[in-house]
């Protein structure tokens, strides 16, 4: 019986087409993007509640338009379809419309449901059970997460509210554990702008599901006094608590103050954002995640404020890539 050996030239073969494949393996690691692009529903708030002229938007036509735009990912508000968490037909509908456009639901973002921080233990179990229909709709929709507010009565020391965050912050992650969904807290006014009071709260509700949500833009610690925590310097506190997602708030393109200035100028008052400052925070802090655009200028449409925020943290990201 004569056997059949491998020739030396077909072992150099074989192992020359395993190192092409490993190399090329690795080109394409190296091609991943430092992070990706997702888009926060709220950007489209003028045209779904049909205000200051905006054009008119179907928020089941939310993935559709994200697609549409390029972008993969999608956070959803739950003010958008407020009476639906429960409606699974509804939810059946978002899923399917969400997958027929291939991207990806990332989280809801809720609010309206009562304060999390209440000093009143009933109306701080209330406001826990309130939430736990957004957690099982985010879910049903592939979502990593639910966006919370940490707010508590302004009237309480700081410590106090600390304590009442924390509380319902950790019942309410006990929730989501067994759902295997993160509850985020995004910094949306009051004592929750500021870095060290939120990255306390953090540390006091003491569990693996509760994280931080970042919004570039929303520092104001008393927006009416115009009191602004350091977006920067809160961004870097908030870095170690981020678990997947981050909102790139934007206001105003090409105001003047530079290529990646964003510019919010209502009320009265003027406040910059340095998105190339802002980004390169986010990524030396490690993060690879989705950072959502969350457009709520004036100058621009919409459409073209989103167009235009996309731009710039495509354009940012090249330059550091």
């Amino acid at each position: 019986m004569t056997l059949n050996h491998p020739s030396r030239r077909h072992f150099l073969q074989t192992v020359s087409a395993a190192f092409a494949a490993s190399v090329t393996g690795l080109r394409a690691a190296e091609k991943e993007p430092l992070f990706k692009i997702s888009l926060a529903e709220w950007s489209l708030n003028k045209g779904m509640f049909k205000k200051d002229g905006a054009e008119p938007v179907e928020h089941l036509d939310f993935c559709k338009i994200a697609r549409s735009l390029g972008i993969d990912g999608v956070e959803y508000v739950n003010q958008m379809f407020a009476d639906k968490a429960l409606d699974k037909a509804y939810l059946d509908e978002m899923k399917k419309r969400q997958e027929g456009e291939g991207v990806k639901g990332l989280l809801i973002m809720v609010d309206r449901e009562g304060n999390l921080g209440d000093p009143d233990d009933a109306k701080r179990a209330k406001t826990v059970e309130n939430h736990l229909k957004w957690l099982d709709a985010a879910k049903h929709l592939g979502c990593h997460s639910i966006r919370v507010n940490a707010a508590s009565d302004p009237k309480l020391a700081y410590d106090e509210q600390m304590k009442h965050a924390a509380a319902g912050l950790h019942a309410l992650c006990v929730e989501a554990d067994k759902r295997g969904l993160y509850v985020v807290v995004e910094n949306h006014g009051g004592l929750s702008s500021h870095g060290l009071w939120l990255t306390g709260v953090m540390k006091m509700a003491d569990h693996e599901r509760v994280g931080i949500l970042p919004d570039f833009g929303n520092f104001y610690t008393d927006r009416n006094k115009g009191e602004l925590y350091n977006p920067y310097k809160g961004l870097r506190e908030f870095m170690p608590w981020v678990k997947q997602a981050m909102s790139a708030k934007a206001y105003d393109w090409d105001t003047g103050a530079g290529k990646f200035y964003t510019e919010d100028r209502r009320e009265g008052r003027e406040m910059s954002l340095d998105y190339q400052r802002l980004v390169e925070i986010v990524v030396k802090a490690g993060y690879r995640g989705y950072i959502g655009i969350e457009y709520e200028g004036s100058k621009h449409t919409e459409i073209e404020g989103i167009k235009r925020t996309k731009q710039a943290l495509e354009e940012v990201r090249a330059l550091m890539s």
